[in-house]
């Protein structure tokens, strides 16, 4: 008759079923619900994460418009960027490359 009182929840104590009930809860909500701590933590993260780069592409957005405002006002960048990156010449010209 002992062992039968044991598994019977009803005659536990309501401290070891509120202990049972809170671990359920803190397991619940910390890892397996849909919007669970854990869960929350890693999108947190990954939101700071994004703001990062999207700081980073501000920067660099504003860097190739001030280039490309550069390319529309002043002839001599125009012609810096078609000799170096594209290897372009004007007529009559010998360009010599360096390498390192």
């Amino acid at each position: 008759m002992a062992d039968f009182q044991l598994l019977n929840p009803l005659r536990w104590k309501k401290s070891f079923l509120i202990s049972i009930l809170a671990g359920f809860l803190v397991l619940w909500f910390g890892f397996l619900d849909n919007y669970s701590i854990y869960t929350r933590y890693q999108l947190h993260q990954e939101k700071a994460e994004l703001k990062r780069e999207i700081e980073q592409l501000r920067t660099e957005t504003e860097l190739l418009e001030t280039q490309i405002n550069q390319l529309h006002t002043d002839s001599f960048h125009f012609e810096r960027i078609a000799r170096e990156e594209y290897g372009m010449k004007k007529p009559g010209e010998v360009i010599y490359e360096i390498r390192d």
